[in-house]
């Protein structure tokens, strides 16, 4: 199976990264058959199955709207939607090293609303990871706000439920531009084993649950029991997704955000 990456470009949603970048063409690896030894489900998150106005919805291809979220930042390159970040500190986003090739990237952080609230910063330094799907962005500014918590090494285990949250594409409607979420969206997925992201990287494949991954969710956090442990890489829009290891980076992210 073929996976891409989850921007949202002009091509069709077939099997692609989840991001919105404005050139989202780099194919992703197939997983690797390999299973990894990652820890227990857990079922933190919520996932209402209508809208803010009531309505039914089919977010995240699936799944349902977030209700709490303090943590979520979405990213706009050039003022354009383009993926789903976290912020990890007061001046550090992680998301998708996919996802910032566009430059002029800025965060509206801390909403569930993609196009207000919450707080508006600029990124001033972007660091990718040599060998994965990661990405670490500097603010501009120091942006107070309840921070992702990271994962560590042996916290994720085959089997597990978690969530997956983003802003991505509603239905595989073709152009995934044209049906980004405006508000945060959240989905159950079950660990399957360990994978590959996009750039080769060390990565948790995800079956799905209620829902999946699309174009825009890219970048976007996978939780378990409320802890980040992966970044979204990958996705077919049908029935797997894979999310960079954020537990096996653990190491990079100290090392250039010393979280």
């Amino acid at each position: 199976m073929r996976l891409t990456r989850l921007i949202p470009a002009l091509a069709t949603a077939a099997l692609s990264v989840v991001a919105l970048a404005p050139t989202a063409s780099a194919q992703a690896p197939a997983p690797a058959a390999e299973s990894a030894p990652y820890a227990t489900a857990g079922t933190a998150g919520t996932a209402s199955a209508t809208g803010a106005a009531g309505s039914k919805a089919r977010p995240i291809i699936g799944g349902g709207f977030a209700s709490n979220a303090p943590w979520a930042a979405r990213l706009f390159s050039n003022g354009r939607q383009t993926c789903s970040a976290s912020i990890i500190a007061p001046t550090w986003i992680l998301t998708a090293r996919h996802c910032v090739s566009g430059g002029g990237l800025s965060f509206r952080i801390g909403s569930l609303d993609q196009t207000s609230g919450g707080t508006v910063a600029n990124a001033s330094a972007v660091y990718n990871h040599a060998s994965s799907d990661l990405s670490l962005v500097r603010l501009d500014r120091s942006v107070q706000a309840t921070y992702a918590r990271l994962g560590q090494p042996g916290s994720v285990a085959v089997g597990q439920t978690v969530q997956v949250y983003g802003w991505g594409a509603t239905s595989q409607c073709g152009a995934e531009i044209n049906c980004q979420s405006r508000y945060l969206k959240v989905a159950n997925v079950v660990v399957s084993g360990g994978c590959r992201d996009a750039y080769n990287g060390s990565a948790i494949c995800a079956r799905r649950g209620d829902g999946i991954t699309a174009g825009g969710d890219s970048g976007g956090p996978m939780n378990l029991n409320g802890i980040q442990v992966g970044v979204a890489s990958t996705s077919d829009r049908q029935t797997i997704t894979a999310y960079t290891n954020v537990t096996a980076y653990r190491p990079w992210i100290q090392s250039i955000a010393g979280i």
